[in-house]
Parts: C-alpha cells; sequence; structure tokens
C-alpha cells in the first residue's frame, strides 16, 4: 500500500484520541502495522490537540509533519492544521468553510449523524470514525470488529449506536468521494498489536523480579505506576509515596531488605530524589529508576516531549560514585533496557536510570510479538553459610562486595551513608579506608563500562555521513537515512541504547557525524566529545516540544 499518514484534530475532551485509536486498530485487524502518537496542550478542555496515525507496509515509528487525511472536528482544528495537510490530501469537516475547497473536502455532519443513527451526541466519535475509515479504504466490517472488542461488554444497546453512527458516517463519506473513493483496502495475514514504551515497563520490571514500586504521580510517568496499581498479577507492590523524596527512599529501603526496587518520574521529581541518589551511591544499594523526561526548565511543557535531561542524569548526585544510563527506542527496546536495567543494578550494587520520554509515553507500535526473558532473573547474592564474618563493604578486586540483605540470615548487614569501613561503620580513616572505598567504587563503574552494549549500526562502518542517535529518535533517523539514500547520499546511522558508561567506541575519522536529538545544546554531542575527544560535524536538534521527525532530519542535511 501507498504510506498513509493521518490526522485527527480537535480540542481536549472532543474524543480525538478516542477516533484515532479505533482507525488505528483497525488498520492492525486488517493486517497492517500502525504507528500513532499523540500532541497536546496541558489543559483539560480546549486547545488544539491531535493524534496522529502513519500506515505503511512495514512499520514506521516515527512521526510525519504532514497530512494526506486530516479530520477536523470542529473549525479551530480545521483552521489550525490545515497547513499541514499536504498538496491533494484530503480534508474531513463537520462543515463547508469559506476557504474550503470542495473537491478535496468531504462534509460529515458528526453530531447530527450521531443523534439520528445513535440517539446521543456522545456517539460522533464513531461517526468520524465511519467517514475516516470510508476515505482510506478500511471495510466498515473491520471498523465494526474493532468497536465489538470495545463495546460489547457494555450492552447491545451501546454497542448497537457506536455501529450505527460508525455506519452513518461511512456510508456519508463514501457517498460525498464518489470516483474518488479508494479501492476497498486488501486484507493481510499479519496480526498486531499495539503498545507504548510505557505499558510495557511494568511488564518487564515483573519479569526481572521488580517487587516494590514507590512513586509519586507526574506526567509523563504516571503511566507506569497506575499500571503497577492495577495489576496485582504482576506480583509487585505499590506505594503512591506523599513526594518523591519519599518514593525513592521507600525503594531503596525495599532494596535493602532484599527485594528489587524501582521509582518512576520525570525531571522535576527527579530533582527531588538526586540526593538520595547518592546514598544508593554510598551505601551500594541497587535501585531502578524511571527517569521519563519533558521538556523544561521547571513545569516546562508537562505535555511535551524532550531528551533535556541527559546530562542532568548522569551528573545527578554528589560525589563520585558509578551509575548507568540506558534509554530504549520502543517497545521491545524497552522490555530489553528494563531487564538490563535491573540486572546491572544488582550485579553492580548501584542506581541505573532508564530515560524514557513524552513520546515513548503516548506513541503506540504496531507489534506481531514481545519478547520477554526466557527464565527467572538471576540474583547476585553471597551464600550466608558459606562465611563465618561478614563484611556489607567487602574490598573485592572487582569493587563488588557479597552481597546480603537485612535481616535474612545470621550475620550482622551495616549499612552506613557516612564513609564506613568494610564492615560498614563510620570511619575517619583519611590514610587508608577512605582512598580503598573511593577507589572500590570507580571499579566498578571500570568494570560496569565493559559490561555496555555498543550501539547499533546501520551502514555506520563505511558510510560517509553517520547520523547518531540515543533513545526515541530511533524512529525517525531510520526513516531519514532511507529517504536520504533514495535520494543517492551515502549514509549511516548509530544508535544508542546505553548512554552511559559509553562502551568502548572507536569512531572514523573519514565520516561526518551528527547527532540527532530533542534538545537544543547537542547534550550526546558533548558527551562524545568529553569521552572521546571525538566533536561531531553538527547536530540536528529539536526543542520545541514535538517528537523529531524524518523531514526534519532530511532537511538539515540537503
Amino acid at each position: 500500500m501507498k504510506p498513509l499518514s493521518l490526522f485527527v484534530a480537535g480540542a481536549a475532551g472532543e474524543g480525538i484520541q478516542t477516533v484515532g485509536d479505533a482507525v488505528a486498530r483497525a488498520f492492525l485487524t486488517h493486517g497492517y502495522p500502525a504507528f500513532s502518537t499523540s500532541e497536546f496542550e496541558s489543559r483539560i478542555r480546549g486547545g488544539r490537540s491531535s493524534y496522529r496515525i502513519r500506515v505503511a507496509d512495514q512499520p514506521r515509528n516515527a512521526p510525519c509533519a504532514k497530512a494526506d487525511v486530516l479530520l477536523a472536528v470542529n473549525p479551530t482544528a480545521e483552521a489550525h492544521y490545515r497547513s499541514a495537510l499536504n498538496d491533494g490530501g484530503l480534508l474531513i469537516t463537520a462543515g463547508q468553510g469559506e476557504s474550503t475547497d470542495a473537491r478535496s473536502t468531504v462534509c460529515v455532519p458528526f453530531q447530527e449523524l450521531a443523534v439520528e443513527h445513535g440517539g446521543a451526541r456522545i456517539y460522533a466519535n464513531a461517526v468520524a470514525a465511519g467517514a475516516l475509515c470510508a476515505a482510506v479504504g478500511l471495510p466498515l466490517a473491520v471498523l465494526q470488529r474493532v468497536l465489538a472488542d470495545a463495546f460489547a461488554a457494555r450492552g447491545e444497546e451501546i454497542l448497537h449506536a457506536n455501529e450505527a453512527s460508525a455506519k452513518a458516517g461511512y456510508d456519508v463519506a463514501l457517498s460525498q468521494l464518489g470516483a474518488r473513493a479508494p479501492t476497498g483496502l486488501p486484507e493481510r495475514p499479519n496480526r498486531y498489536r499495539f503498545a507504548s514504551a510505557h505499558d510495557v515497563i511494568p511488564i518487564a520490571a515483573s519479569a526481572a523480579g521488580c517487587r516494590f514500586i514507590a512513586a509519586y504521580p507526574m506526567s509523563p510517568s504516571t503511566g507506569i505506576i497506575t499500571s503497577f496499581a492495577r495489576d496485582p498479577e504482576l506480583g509487585v507492590f505499590f506505594e503512591q509515596a506523599e513526594d518523591e523524596i519519599a518514593a525513592v527512599n521507600m525503594a531503596l529501603g525495599a532494596s535493602a531488605a532484599g527485594a528489587r526496587a524501582m521509582t518512576a518520574t520525570s525531571g522535576g521529581g527527579f530533582a527531588l530524589m538526586v540526593e538520595s541518589l547518592s546514598l544508593a551511591g554510598m551505601m551500594e544499594i541497587p535501585i531502578v529508576i524511571v527517569l521519563a523526561q519533558r521538556p523544561g526548565p521547571a513545569t516546562g511543557l508537562p505535555t511535551r516531549t524532550a531528551q533535556e535531561d541527559l546530562l542532568f542524569a548522569l551528573h545527578a548526585g554528589h560525589g563520585e560514585f558509578p551509575k548507568a544510563l540506558l534509554a530504549p527506542s520502543d517497545p521491545q527496546k524497552t522490555i530489553e533496557a528494563t531487564v538490563r536495567a535491573f540486572d546491572l543494578a544488582d550485579r553492580y550494587q548501584i542506581p541505573v536510570i532508564l530515560l524514557t520520554d513524552q513520546f515513548l509515553a503516548d506513541s503506540h507500535f504496531a507489534l506481531e510479538k514481545l519478547a520477554l526473558p526466557p527464565g527467572p532473573a538471576k540474583r547476585h547474592r553471597a551464600d550466608p553459610s558459606t562465611m563465618e564474618q561478614y563484611s556489607r563493604y567487602l574490598l573485592t578486586d572487582s569493587g563488588v562486595s557479597p552481597r546480603l540483605d537485612l535481616g535474612q540470615s545470621t550475620h550482622l548487614v551495616v549499612l552506613d551513608s557516612d564513609e564506613h569501613t568494610e564492615a560498614g561503620h563510620i570511619t575517619e580513616d583519611l590514610e587508608r579506608t577512605r582512598p580503598a572505598m573511593v577507589r572500590k567504587r570507580l571499579e566498578k563503574g571500570r568494570r560496569l563500562r565493559e559490561a555496555m552494549e555498543q550501539p547499533e549500526s546501520d551502514g555506520a562502518e563505511q558510510a560517509e555521513i553517520v547520523l547518531i542517535g540515543w533513545g526515541s529518535t530511533r524512529g525517525a533517523i531510520d526513516e531519514a537515512v532511507a529517504a536520504l539514500r533514495d535520494r543517492g547520499a551515502d549514509v549511516g546511522s548509530l544508535h544508542f541504547t546505553d548512554v552511559w558508561p559509553l562502551p568502548p567506541l572507536e569512531l572514523r575519522r573519514d565520516a561526518q557525524y551528527w547527532t540527532v536529538e530533542g534538545n537544543a545544546t547537542g547534550q550526546f554531542a558533548r558527551l562524545l566529545r568529553s569521552e572521546t575527544g571525538y566533536s561531531v560535524e553538527g547536530t540536528i536538534a529539536r526543542y520545541d516540544g514535538l517528537p523529531m521527525d524524518a523531514e526534519t532530519i532530511v532537511r538539515a542535511l540537503s
């Protein structure tokens, strides 16, 4: 099929997500990989919002700045988003505006049809979904199956009202399109499910052995903690703390007692956790922290996306101690990164920060399957029966001390936030113990670096131009590389999931490297320069609160 970009635009509270989600799931049901993302203002009602869908034969996991079809549910949305419509694109609107080109417009009275066929204005969303399906060639029966899955449990009357309203919108749009109506989209045998990166974090954490999470709600991390709260089958105890400081300290207490533990927050909440991050470093307590980024400073744009917290997370905490930063790019990578985060935290007794963002929280990817770890999580614990005496901070060649949990054996486990002896007791021995403990902690960092994974390469070994990305820019970079190659450019990419410590890297001196980042200052470029001495050619940056797209990258290199 020809790739499609669809926008459903309106105000908060008008159900545009309901419309877009129904149509996206209809594509999935029909065998086509749909990708969706949302952009919305920080308000309950009103404003300007859009739900964007991309569909092609193969997944395209990045937003598109232009629409082939724009469905606007109110005149304000039509006026605002009309400039995003491609030349020759189709506008679906509730009424004929003065500037509307009738040749490329379908007028569907959403609310009137909802009242007539469904009995209430609330079914206008089903009317709109039906009209959009007609405009892209999706059979009505496919949409009706999606509606049946969504509404069958709510009773036959509600289901019938939705189905009748969807048919009314479908028929009106089809009749106005006439000869312009696309031929029916053939069904494919593929079957997909929808998931966001944040949807899979609770599943992956549970599989990795997590048994405790404490958190305070903060967008865009809130969905993670509510998933834990709603699903007791995950086997993870959830506590909504009174604030982020309490949350991280609860998680540290649970970890000290032997439970794999985590917390989740955004930039402002993470700022409150920083002192306890150092506490974890000194006491060598494993913890996983999800840092879901959004634009700052301060409250910034709480419903928009950014990659602005990389260097903040890297340098967070006073004193010198090792930590790891992982930045996944899609749901499957998020599962893998989450499982690795718990293993690294446990193996090296360190904090591990999982960097996501609003884009990964709100975007939904088409998935044929998700691969979870094949076996039970490996635990890195000492055997108390093999030792007569126990020292929590025993000096070892690796820097990693044998770990026993509080109250789990006859051995005394002493933890201290002050500098301490091998046994865990406060010390002012500046001649021997303090230097030895600093070297011990830093040795863990050196061993940790050896465990970090190399970036994934797409032709970077030979390409003239290499795009370097991390985290959520992956889909946009992949699409941009393909588009630039079609134009004859010699382009490749390197994409990092393990962003700190950086694995050992060898960057070619005969290539142009560009970082692609959702921040204004090229934070990953600065990290590369400080760690490798290599200065990139430049940074392709986006910092308006919207996610990176392929068009922005291609335009920067054209």
